[in-house]
């Protein structure tokens, strides 16, 4: 087999509807683009058949105890073997067969790679409104200006990064604000970072997001102003 070069890793909780779907876009994504990859479902205390679901479909799959979005990612991207790491969310909200621009950027010697959800094609009822126009071009602002970091869209959940030089900031985030922990860290840590846009779609969730917008918000004003 040689050395995995990319791992697909998604955080799940209960996302039986369509788990199969986004595991079958990543490795059709995989196969046609001749990469030696892996499918990988960081499963943060499911209690449907996302686990049962996700193996039957060739993904490999870790448990991972501590409740929380940040908590998932953060260990599942310890267990990737993949020198690269693609993390994105396993909703259907994502199109997990557009991934080349993640990985021409990480091949080109990018080590981290940002999907930027307005420079994209925006399904109708992608986003909430109250997140389309405050809430992530606000967050963004914010860590623009404190940060000098050039990034339109610090909470876009598609990202590609090179595996152990993120692995090794050490984040500590277990929540959704994970998100904005991973920038600010890697622009500490001098990470060549770029961004690309992404096509963002209706989820097919049949329960409600995970994502509340009031308690997460805070979240992710706490840490830009924290370590800034």
């Amino acid at each position: 087999m040689g050395e995995v070069e990319l791992t697909i890793l998604m955080p799940c909780l209960n996302e039986e509807k369509t788990i199969e779907i986004c595991i079958k876009k990543a490795k059709e994504f995989l196969k046609k683009n001749n990469i030696n990859g892996e499918v990988l479902i960081a499963d943060n205390g499911s209690t449907d058949q996302s686990p049962i679901i996700a193996e039957k479909n060739g993904a490999r799959v870790v448990f991972v105890k501590e409740k929380g979005y940040g908590s998932a990612l953060i260990n599942g991207s310890k267990e990737a073997k993949g020198k690269y790491t693609i993390m994105g969310d396993c909703d259907d909200s994502y199109n997990f067969l557009e991934l080349e621009e993640f990985i021409e950027k990480l091949r080109e010697g990018n080590d981290f790679v940002i999907g930027n959800r307005f420079k994209g094609k925006m399904e109708k009822g992608a986003m909430k409104m109250s997140h389309q126009y405050i809430g992530t071009p606000v967050i963004s602002l914010i860590g623009r200006i404190l940060y000098k970091v050039n990034i339109g869209d610090f909470n876009c959940g598609l990202r590609g990064y090179d595996t152990k030089k993120v692995n090794d900031l050490h984040c500590e985030c277990t929540g959704m604000e994970y998100a904005t922990e991973m920038i600010i860290k890697a622009k500490k840590n001098n990470l060549k970072i770029v961004e690309v846009p992404i096509n963002f779609y209706k989820d097919g969730r049949s329960h409600a997001s995970h994502l509340n917008t009031v308690r997460d918000g805070i979240r992710h004003l706490k840490v830009l102003l924290k370590r800034s």
